[in-house]
């Protein structure tokens, strides 16, 4: 990579290039904590689906594999987004702890 090129790093709902100056704290806490709520969410979506799928195989063996694997596919989504929540989570107790260090201050 040249030295003129920028490194971006993607994620899952933003972009976030490298060399950005760090946000205000009270905005990288409500940025943290709306993403914390949508990966929360995602595991509760994720993890019904995949109890609606084991539901599906029992009472649909004909076509039980392809439920089954519907199942392992949600309850792996489960648990990313249960690690995103996990990571989301410290990230806005970093983001707090900088709001109070920076209000305690002035």
């Amino acid at each position: 990579m040249s030295d003129g090129e920028e490194k971006h790093h993607h994620h899952i709902f933003h972009r976030h290039k490298e060399d950005e100056e760090p946000k205000d704290p009270e905005q990288e806490l409500k940025h943290h904590k709306v993403l914390g709520h949508i990966s929360k969410a995602t595991v509760v979506a994720a993890g019904a689906y995949a109890l609606h799928e084991k539901h599906q195989a029992k009472k649909d063996p004909e076509n039980a594999h392809r439920h089954k694997t519907a199942e392992e596919i949600a309850a792996t989504v489960a648990v990313g987004a249960t690690g995103f929540a996990l990571h989301e989570h410290h990230k806005k107790k970093e983001a707090k702890e900088r709001l109070k260090e920076e209000s305690s201050h002035h």
